[in-house]
């Protein structure tokens, strides 16, 4: 969206209306981000219950992992267009609101349709949680500190999805896979209470959202078009790729999604690339440093996604292991991961490189997953995520670099900034 005619002072502690202590709201706003995170791995591990639950294949049951992060994605660019509307501050609380209220009727559904629509509207709604989030921050915490608050941001990011399947797999077995989604409303109502009372628009954001009101400028509608199609077909390409066995698919259903694709992509480049109020801005990636960090927390939560998300199907069909099981294995890779990330990120305070560090030792983290054999037993499999959370956990300092040359930029271009940080991560 095109925001040269707001005004666009710089990020600083004093745009908070009121006295609060930076680090309650970051708790405050870190809580609806962790749980919406959560969300895309911790029903990973009970695919296989939730279908027998409501008498489906296991093969369809995925379309609850694939709905609620083609929703996610496709959300998540446009939240700054919605903020700009109906303020930060009830977009933030709104998507609380929905995505607790989506997330009961997730554990209220009697169908597998029903389910994979409600987890549509949970994606929908989450999609604002993380670009909000950030943006609460960057306003709330001086310059000075915003690196470590982004830090803070980043464990939550990083801590979520690898305890999912853990927490997601325990539920499961004692007490039942429609927990898994009602874990969400106290966790929510909590957030929402201290949301509504912690967080506030500055007052550059209420005169943005004022005069952006007064211009009635013509939404992007047909890159609104060309974005879903892009999300959609990306990720039920990848969803379903392998079951319908890749390009040798005799019903050419992976060729005409490979296709839409190619084309949704190149069309919303050139649409939003000259296109005077764009969706998304691509603009900003003409950054070096934000181009890299971009393409390397691409890489990263790639990886970090496909095995939170294939690893749990493996261990259960091929290792016949229980749902408590398969999550425990994977805990190991979150606890190397956040004790390097803490550690890296207090080298980086003095001034190390060790983010070249966490680029040469990224491969070797996941090559180890490739001497994985039937004949594995939990401990030498816990040992193989636990060296890959070692060799990941550098990388995802380069989500908080992403943001820490931020101030350099005006209000609006690093809002911009991180909405796409964000959309490369999904």
């Amino acid at each position: 969206m095109s925001t040269s005619s707001l005004a666009a002072p710089n990020y600083s502690a004093a745009a908070i209306p009121r006295v609060v202590n930076p680090w309650i709201v970051a708790v405050a706003v870190v809580i609806p981000t962790f749980m919406e995170v959560l969300d895309t791995t911790i029903a990973n591990v009970a695919l296989r219950h939730i279908a027998g639950g409501l008498s489906a294949a296991v093969t369809d049951g995925e379309w609850v992992i694939t709905s609620y992060l083609a929703a996610n994605a496709i959300i998540l660019p446009i939240s700054g267009w919605i903020s700009v509307r109906i303020g930060r501050r009830n977009y933030f609380l709104l998507s609380i609101g929905v995505f607790t209220l989506a997330s009961v009727l997730c554990g209220m559904a009697t169908s597998l349709n029903m389910l994979i629509a409600s987890r549509i509207l949970q994606g929908l709604a989450g999609g604002g949680l993380q670009p909000s989030s950030q943006g609460v921050l960057l306003d709330a915490f001086p310059k000075e500190k915003q690196g470590a608050a982004m830090t803070v941001f980043g464990i939550a990011a990083l801590l979520a999805p690898v305890v999912g399947p853990t927490l997601g797999g325990y539920i499961t077995d004692n007490y039942g896979w429609r927990w898994v989604f009602y874990l969400n409303v106290p966790v929510g109502i909590l957030a929402l209470v201290m949301c509504n009372a912690l967080v506030f628009d500055p007052r550059y954001l209420r005169a943005q959202s004022t005069e952006a009101r007064k211009q009635h400028r013509p939404f992007d509608t047909l890159g609104l078009c060309l974005l879903a199609v892009t999300m959609i077909s990306w990720e039920i390409l990848l969803s379903k790729g392998q079951e319908w066995d890749w390009f040798g698919d005799p019903f050419l259903r992976v060729q005409t999604l490979a296709t839409l694709f190619v084309l949704g992509l190149g069309g919303l480049i050139f649409r939003e690339t000259r296109y005077d109020n764009p969706l998304i801005n691509f603009r900003t990636l003409k950054d070096r440093n934000f181009r890299i960090c971009c393409i390397i927390i691409f890489c990263a939560f790639a990886t970090l996604y496909a095995n939170t998300v294939s690893l749990p199907a493996l261990l259960q069909s091929l290792f016949g292991y229980d749902a408590t099981t398969s999550g425990l294995v994977l805990s190991p890779a979150g606890v190397f991961a956040i004790i390097t990330l803490a550690i890296v990120g207090r080298l980086l305070g003095r001034g190390v490189d060790t983010l070249s560090h966490g680029c040469g030792s990224f491969c070797p983290g996941d090559r180890r997953l490739l001497d994985v054999a039937i004949e594995f037993g939990n401990q030498s499999l816990a040992n193989c995520l636990a060296a890959r959370g070692f060799h990941h956990g550098p990388v995802h300092h380069f989500r908080a670099a992403q943001c820490r040359c931020v101030p350099a930029y005006s209000a609006a271009t690093s809002r911009r900034r991180c909405r796409l940080a964000c959309a490369v991560a999904k």
